[in-house]
């Protein structure tokens, strides 16, 4: 069977498709990654061209197929403990002045598969003993939530998680779950996940004391991460931090918050 090739008339279609639901800009680099995603979803229509599916979504009244489309141009690559000096920071600096009280409350606002919320879940109930505290997880792509709420991995997921956390809160498969490990249940009452699209009104979630917003903003034009950003910030308490990733600045984006250190910033008190 031949490969079908996506014009640049087609791929315009799919940029301008994904960033009115998403609010993500495609360069045009990103041309055979679209082709690439969307090849099995053509195949599985019958259709004879990314034109021809692109109609399909068009008239998709359930919005079923389109919701698969924008969950496969969507994901993006995670895994536990990345950019690991955020996470220090939070285990040193943030966690050891909370009050008991009210629970210590995190958003990690585009969560993937569940391995920074998770790995948030492990630093929190390390840090913070028996003090409640609360996780939401959140993501656009409804197929990586149906992951992260399993919190279920395989085994060549582990690398970045200490000896220390695995024993203390993963399980390891045995028998016919061989070859994986499955995230303490204890943790995971604790993370919420919910379908959020950051392009959006956002829904009632309470306020946080740290917002995790990183590796998305890279996706979105100035515009976007301006109004990204304005929808987010009310969410977060006086004193609360925001925390982007290292190749990612709110330089020009919001004046509202005040740089702690490159990547960590916070929301003055009142």
């Amino acid at each position: 069977m031949r490969a079908i090739t996506i014009t640049d008339q087609e791929f315009a279609q799919f940029q301008k498709l994904i960033h009115g639901i998403a609010g993500i800009s495609m360069s045009t680099a990103k041309k055979p990654l679209v082709s690439g995603r969307l090849a099995k979803r053509l195949a599985h229509h019958g259709v004879g061209s990314y034109g021809e599916y692109f109609r399909l979504l068009q008239d998709d009244g359930s919005r079923g197929e389109l919701q698969i489309a924008v969950d496969l141009l969507t994901t993006n690559e995670t895994f536990f403990f990345r950019e690991p000096k955020h996470f220090d920071f939070l285990r040193d600096k943030v966690l050891p002045h909370h009050r008991p009280g009210r629970p210590f409350r995190v958003w990690s606002a585009a969560c993937s598969s569940g391995e920074e919320p998770y790995t948030l879940a492990m630093v929190l109930a390390d840090g913070l003993g028996d003090a409640p505290w609360e996780i939401v997880g959140s993501d656009i792509s409804t197929r990586v939530l149906e992951k992260a709420r399993g919190g279920h991995y395989s085994l060549e997921r582990v690398k970045g998680i200490s000896q220390q956390h695995l024993s203390r809160h993963c399980l390891k498969g045995v028998g016919s779950q061989e070859g994986t490990f499955l995230i303490d249940r204890r943790l995971r009452q604790q993370v919420q996940f919910r379908q959020i699209n950051l392009n959006e009104p956002l829904p009632q979630l309470g306020e946080f004391d740290v917002v995790f917003l990183r590796n998305v903003m890279i996706y979105f034009n100035m515009e976007t991460k301006v109004q990204v950003v304005r929808r987010i910030l009310p969410l977060l308490r006086p004193g609360g931090y925001f925390i982007v990733s290292h190749s990612e600045s709110l330089n020009g984006v919001t004046d509202e918050l005040k740089i702690v250190t490159p990547s960590i910033y916070r929301k003055p008190h009142a």
